[in-house]
C-alpha cells in the first residue's frame, strides 16, 4: 500500500481539478483498502474515495484527510453461471469501459451499451451508471461491500441495493459502504445485443427500438455516438475534461410537468414540445440539455477557462487552465438561468467534494 503527503488530487480526475490532499493511500488489493478505511475511520480522519476521478469535483483547497484510491483488479467471467447465465464480477478498480469491451468481445450482452463512461467498476452501482437505454442496476446481481457501520464484509443483493435514476442505497448513506467487487448477470443472446431501447442508437444503426443488432456493433456505434459528444476520455480534446454529463434529467410530477409546459409555451411558443419520457406512475423525465440549450446557453458557452462543452450542452467542461471556482460559477449560472426560464431547478450529478452548488 503506497501513501503520499500532500498529493495533487487533480490528476486523478477526468476534470483535471482540485487542490492536493493531506494523505493519498493507493490500495491494491480488498484487504488493502479496508485496512486503510478502517485506520481512517479509528483515527477520525475525513475519508474520500476516488476511483476513475470522472464523477468527482474536488475544491481548489483540496481535501484535508485520507484520499484512498482504490486500485484493485479483478476480472472474472463464467460463461455458464449458476443459472446458465453468464457471470461477471469485477473488482471496484477495474477499468470499467475496458470491462465492457471484454464482455462484447467474449460476445456477451447486457452492458454493450454503458461502453465508453469512464470511471471504475466501483462507481457503476453508487451512481447506478446508465446511458443509451441501458442500466447497471438491470444487470447487477449483488454487491460486496465492506460496512463501516459493522465492519463487516457484506453482500447486498440487487433488491437490497436501493437502485433508482441515477441513485443507490450508496449515494444515499456514502459513508456506510465502499464497495469491493460488483457481480453482474449477463445474456448470451448468439453474440447479438440486448434489445436496443434507445431511438438514437436504433436511429443510427438504421433499426428498430427494440430489435438486436451484433454486440459488437452496438459497442461501436455507442463509442461513436459519445465521441461525437465529447464523452470518450481524450487527453488531446478539451471537450472531454469533464465529468460526462453534468446534470442529470430533471424527473416532474404532474403538476410540475403541467407548470413546465406552460413556461415553455410562455416562452419558446404553443407548438414547442420539449422531450418527455414515462418515468414511473404519474412521472415524467425530460431532458437536463433541452433545458440547458433553450435557456440561451448554447455550446461552448461560458468566459475563460471553463465552458460547456463544444459538443454537447449537459457537459462543463475545463479548458485547460480552469479553476473549481470557474467551474462552479459556471455550473451556477446554468442552474440559475435554467430556473428562471422554465421554472426547473437542476440537478448535479458529479459528486462534490468540499463544495456546493
Amino acid at each position: 500500500m503506497q501513501e503520499l503527503h500532500d498529493a495533487p488530487l487533480a490528476p486523478l480526475t477526468t476534470f483535471r481539478l482540485g487542490g492536493p490532499a493531506a494523505r493519498l493511500t493507493t490500495a491494491t488489493t480488498d484487504d488493502e483498502v479496508i485496512a486503510a478505511v478502517r485506520a481512517a475511520d479509528d483515527a477520525g480522519t475525513p475519508l474520500l474515495l476516488v476511483g476513475g476521478g470522472s464523477n468527482l469535483v474536488i475544491s481548489d483547497k483540496g481535501f484535508d484527510g485520507t484520499a484512498l484510491r482504490i486500485a484493485t483488479t479483478g476480472f472474472v467471467l463464467d460463461a455458464a453461471g449458476p443459472d446458465g447465465r453468464p457471470t461477471l464480477e469485477l473488482a471496484a478498480g477495474e477499468n470499467w469501459s475496458e470491462a465492457v469491451a471484454r464482455t462484447v468481445e467474449a460476445g456477451f450482452a447486457g452492458i454493450e451499451c454503458l461502453a465508453g463512461i469512464p470511471g471504475s467498476a466501483g462507481a457503476t452501482p453508487i451512481q447506478n451508471v446508465g446511458a443509451y437505454g441501458q442500466e447497471v442496476s438491470t444487470t447487477i446481481t449483488e454487491v460486496v461491500a465492506y460496512d463501516r457501520q459493522s465492519g463487516d464484509v457484506v453482500t447486498i443483493p440487487n433488491a437490497e441495493c436501493g437502485f433508482a435514476y441515477r441513485h443507490s442505497r450508496f449515494k444515499q448513506e456514502p459513508d456506510r459502504h465502499v464497495v469491493l467487487r460488483v457481480r453482474f448477470a449477463l445474456e448470451d443472446a448468439d453474440g447479438l445485443s440486448a434489445p436496443l431501447k434507445y431511438a438514437e442508437t436504433a436511429r443510427s444503426l438504421g433499426v428498430q427500438p427494440g430489435d438486436r443488432v451484433p454486440v459488437g456493433t452496438a459497442r461501436e456505434t455507442v463509442l461513436r455516438l459519445r465521441a461525437g459528444k465529447g464523452m470518450v476520455l481524450d487527453p488531446e480534446d478539451h471537450d472531454t475534461w469533464s465529468a460526462g454529463s453534468f446534470f442529470t434529467n430533471p424527473i416532474l410530477t404532474a403538476a410540475e410537468h403541467t407548470a413546465f409546459l406552460a413556461r415553455v409555451a410562455e416562452r419558446l411558443g404553443p407548438d414547442v414540445a420539449p422531450p418527455a419520457y414515462p418515468a414511473g406512475e404519474g412521472l415524467t423525465k425530460t431532458s437536463a440539455a433541452w433545458l440547458i440549450d433553450r435557456a440561451g446557453f448554447t455550446k461552448g458557452y461560458g468566459q475563460g477557462a471553463a465552458r460547456i462543452s463544444t459538443k454537447h450542452t449537459l457537459a462543463l467542461t475545463n479548458r485547460g487552465a480552469a479553476t473549481t471556482d470557474d467551474l462552479l460559477a459556471l455550473a451556477r449560472e446554468v442552474v440559475d438561468g435554467v430556473r428562471a426560464a422554465f421554472g426547473i431547478t437542476l440537478v448535479n450529478e458529479p459528486v462534490m467534494v468540499g463544495v456546493e452548488l
